[in-house]
This record gives C-alpha cells, sequence and structure tokens, in this order.
C-alpha cells in the first residue's frame, strides 16, 4: 500500500521535530516523492551524512520491494 505525504512527513518529523518538512508527491500516483528537510543538526555532517539520518527516520518503509514508499528524491539543508 502506498504512503500518503503527510504519513512520511510525521516519521521525518519524529526524528526531526523542528525541522522544515516539504514533501511533494512528484507523479501524483502516492508512489514517487520528493522531500526537502531542512534542519540545523545537519550542520557539519556531509550529505551523505544527512541523507542517510533521513531515510533511518522512515524506519524501514523503502526497504526492499516490499517496502510502502517506492521513490524517495531527497534533498536535505542546513537552515541560512
Amino acid at each position: 500500500m502506498a504512503m500518503q505525504a503527510h504519513e512520511i512527513e510525521a516519521l521525518i518529523r519524529e526524528t526531526f521535530p523542528d525541522a522544515q518538512i516539504s514533501i511533494t508527491d512528484l507523479a501524483g500516483d502516492g508512489n514517487h516523492y520528493a522531500a526537502e528537510v531542512i534542519d540545523e543538526s545537519f550542520r557539519g555532517k556531509n550529505r551523505v551524512q544527512q541523507q542517510r539520518a533521513v531515510y533511518a527516520a522512515l524506519k524501514g518503509k523503502m526497504d526492499g520491494s516490499h517496502g510502502e514508499l517506492h521513490a524517495l528524491a531527497l534533498t536535505t539543508k542546513v537552515p541560512e
């Protein structure tokens, strides 16, 4: 079953409660999303470390062929 944008945001928000989070359904199919996560905790971390932290927050929802979340284009940033 596909995930909804608000479900993705809720999972990310559990780990990053103060983050600015934007979720976009890219194809309108509930399977291909883009997420932008802006959080102070990313400061001093490289992009790979930032993105791994966000993927960990998704708690396995993208794991394997049976994952609930098929594709997520992820952008992470430190607040300006």
